[in-house]
């Protein structure tokens, strides 16, 4: 094993290797975010609230072939991870190149798709009359850069199971930060507007994977692409997808739940739509940060499983629990008292902003428990523990979350509670993680005397 990449999990303070995966995580998350809230920021200076409400019934759509590099990057670095606490290199170099060549190929067949059928995809997804053409432009440009943006997802997870927490960020930040920089320049100066948005986005993606392929070919030890690497058998692709399919799955049903509160919201006017997709962003800067520090922790997590360290596994949770906690109060306080500063940066429309107003401070009510939520998520996703995962998941967004929006709609038939769904669905999705947790931590994790002694002095 390369013990130069790997020797942070194994051996270093909790603090210490928490930290060190944590910070590259959260700032990958931080470029994500600043990358989200970009394309919607010089959208809404050129003060056309229909852009900014086209761009977020486009979203959705969009986020599903986000999910399909989640599938794999979640997947991929669960399986990886274990693999390489166990020191079995092969196998993880097979995984590797599995999620690389299947992914790929799934995005090139979407990217096709999504150019045909732009207009009829955003036509279902709630866009009106005057807000279809901005948004299927949107789509149909983006569906070019689709391979490349599932590329980027997945391989910014796969990176960190090798213990390389700082090249997965840089690629998120070039990426990123290249779309920011061109976002300006292509939506004011060239006038551009949705088209420039997208097409920023789809040269961040492509620059984002280029970044990581060359890693992967030239620098890495552990990880590949070769096609003479691949392989579907020996449990490589039941490993990936067991625990990839409930991670996506959450994606796909935010997606479907961010469909069908723009469609009912729609009920309300297009002003509406936009300050709930302005409000959805703001709500973002606390939950990708918080995806970061779950995300983060999820290699160490599954090293330490792989190793069949007990001890400094449970020290590990503890050490990141404490930090979600901190962090879910701080951000959410950040969010609310500056509500009325963010919402404006993206909405001059008078009605929209107040609307974007009310649904931003409904929204934020979840930040404090957040933290907790996505650190137990990937906790789970450590241990391979598959059915706890994919509870977790379609309940989220899916079975806890739509019923209750609907029955919001029916009850209150006003935006305000429309909105308000969504956190108290993660109060309770909350609850049910640390409870799932219990239960596979049980199951897949029994003590084992001999590993219990392990490395003891390694906290």
């Amino acid at each position: 094993m390369n013990k130069d990449s790997t020797e942070i999990f194994a051996n270093a303070p909790v603090p210490k290797a928490v930290m060190s995966n944590v910070i590259p995580s959260i700032i990958s998350m931080l470029m994500v975010l600043i990358y989200n809230l970009a394309d919607t920021f010089f959208i809404g200076q050129t003060k056309n609230a229909y852009m900014v409400a086209g761009v977020s019934i486009a979203t959705p759509a969009f986020l599903l072939f986000m999910a399909v590099g989640m599938l794999f990057g979640i997947g991929g670095t669960s399986l990886i991870s274990r693999m390489l606490g166990q020191g079995n290199e092969k196998i993880a170099k097979s995984a590797s190149s599995f999620c690389f060549w299947t992914s790929t190929t799934i995005g090139v067949v979407s990217a096709i798709f999504i150019i045909i059928f732009a207009k009829p995809i955003c036509t279902a997804i709630g866009a009106s009359p005057d807000t279809l053409g901005y948004s299927s432009q949107y789509l149909k440009i983006v569906a070019l850069g689709i391979p490349f943006l599932i590329i980027s997802n997945a391989f910014s997870n796969i990176i960190r199971a090798e213990g390389n927490a700082k090249v997965a960020m840089t690629g998120m930040i070039i990426g990123n930060l290249l779309n920011v920089i061109l976002d300006p320049v292509m939506i004011l100066i060239f006038k551009w507007n949705v088209a420039g948005a997208a097409i920023a986005t789809v040269i961040g993606n492509l620059v984002s994977a280029v970044f990581y392929i060359y890693h992967i070919l030239f620098k890495s030890k552990l990880l590949s692409i070769k096609l003479k690497d691949y392989q579907i058998k020996g449990g490589i692709a039941l490993g990936v997808f067991s625990i990839g399919i409930p991670s996506s799955l959450n994606s796909i049903l935010m997606s479907v739940s961010n469909i069908l509160v723009n469609n009912l919201m729609s009920g309300y006017g297009d002003m509406a739509v936009a300050g709930l997709g302005v409000a959805i962003k703001v709500n973002m800067i606390v939950v990708m940060l918080l995806i970061g520090l779950g995300v983060g922790i999820q290699p160490l997590l599954g090293f330490c499983f792989g190793a069949r360290n007990r001890k400094r596994y449970l020290s590990v949770l503890k050490f990141s629990t404490l930090l979600a906690l901190g962090m879910s109060f701080v951000m959410t306080a950040i969010c609310y008292f500056g509500a009325g500063f963010l919402v404006k940066a993206f909405l001059d429309d008078p009605n929209a902003f107040e609307y974007g107003m009310l649904f931003a401070r409904t929204y934020i009510y979840s930040g404090p428990i957040m933290g907790i939520l996505f650190v137990y998520i990937n906790a789970i996703q450590s241990m391979g523990a598959a059915f706890p995962a994919l509870i977790l998941n379609i309940s989220r967004q899916g079975l806890i979350y739509i019923p209750i929006l609907f029955s919001f709609k029916a009850i209150f038939d006003n935006e305000r509670m429309l909105a308000a769904a969504q956190p108290v669905t993660d109060y309770i999705a909350a609850f049910l993680a640390i409870v799932l947790f219990v239960i596979s931590f049980k199951k897949y994790f029994k003590p084992v005397k001999q590993n219990e002694t392990q490395n003891s002095d390694t906290k």
